[in-house]
């Protein structure tokens, strides 16, 4: 992989975050072959890729005369091995099944050129796990993305015990030319520490749903009005420094002690998952909210830009 020429990258899984990580790519100026299995799947992974430019377009963080060449650097494959044969890098964005992953990467491994990194969007498996599928575990990174993926600067690299450094740099040095904010995490641990740090949070706030303390309407509100607005500008340990440790101390002596540790996940939140598993939203409704939640931080990423920060 030089930098010196555009990556060719492949992306394995269309869905939400497949779609999006691929748009991010072409974007960018990078060409993208989009797979997925069967026609009608890699024909939603082509209307959500459209949805997803037009908000960039009208939120003007896409000129619009480069939406039509950002598309033309796309191309929804089939084919597996048509999709990997000439990739530099390949990014696998499947269902988060752990056996799945590893079937999928060995297949990597047999098509895919021998200098291609193999990359993995999972969101809570290590990469030495993956790299059990394969013949080259030097070259298998996590490259966990936040969704939506072409609008999170974030991007936690994430390399296993036999991942060569090189891999770790080369990535680095592409997402930061691609404008996003790449963090290493210096040791592979299950979740890495985004989705830790999540997990943690909605442990306390199923207990408190379950104890009856809140609704989950009301803890969004608390979140959204309340430490999430701040988080987007100054980190939890910045926040501490800035408000006093020793006032932090104090409340933590206070709290540590009464928050959520059990190892079992909550009935509430089974069942809560359960129901909506039964009686989904209706997909309007679903995407509408998704298209909200894209405009609101395609306007934050307009203002950060514009503020130089």
């Amino acid at each position: 992989m030089s930098m010196t020429e555009p990556y060719a990258i492949a992306v394995v899984g269309g869905g939400l975050m497949g779609h999006g990580i691929a748009l991010d790519f072409a974007r960018h100026g990078l060409p993208v072959a989009l797979h997925d299995r069967g026609s009608e799947q890699l024909a939603r992974s082509e209307a959500m890729t459209r949805a997803s430019l037009d908000v960039l377009v009208e939120t003007g963080l896409v000129p619009a005369a480069e939406a039509g060449p950002t598309l033309a650097r796309l191309r929804f494959e089939p084919n597996l091995p048509a999709a990997v044969a000439d990739a530099d890098l390949v990014v696998e964005a499947v269902f988060e099944d752990l056996a799945l992953k590893q079937a999928v990467f060995a297949e990597l491994s047999a098509h895919a050129p021998a200098h291609a990194v193999l990359a993995s969007n999972t969101s809570s498996f290590m990469p030495s796990q993956l790299a059990e599928g394969t013949i080259r575990p030097e070259r298998v990174v996590v490259t966990h993305y936040f969704h939506p993926p072409h609008l999170m600067p974030l991007v936690e690299i994430v390399p296993g015990p036999q991942t060569d450094p090189a891999v770790v740099e080369t990535l680095r040095a592409l997402y930061t030319r691609m404008g996003k904010q790449p963090v290493v995490v210096r040791k592979e641990t299950p979740g890495f520490v985004g989705n830790r740090l999540q997990m943690a949070l909605l442990r306390e706030a199923a207990a408190l749903v379950a104890a009856g303390v809140a609704t989950p309407e009301e803890i969004d509100a608390i979140v959204q009005a309340g430490f999430g607005r701040r988080l987007a500008v100054s980190g939890l340990f910045e926040m501490r420094d800035l408000s006093g440790w020793t006032v932090s101390l104090a409340v933590a002596d206070e709290l540590f002690p009464d928050l959520a540790t059990s190892s079992a996940i909550p009935d509430w939140l089974r069942t809560h998952t359960a129901a909506l598993a039964r009686n989904p939203p209706p997909r309007k409704a679903a995407q509408d909210r998704r298209e909200r939640l894209a405009r609101d931080l395609a306007a934050l990423a307009r203002l950060v830009d514009e503020s130089g920060d």
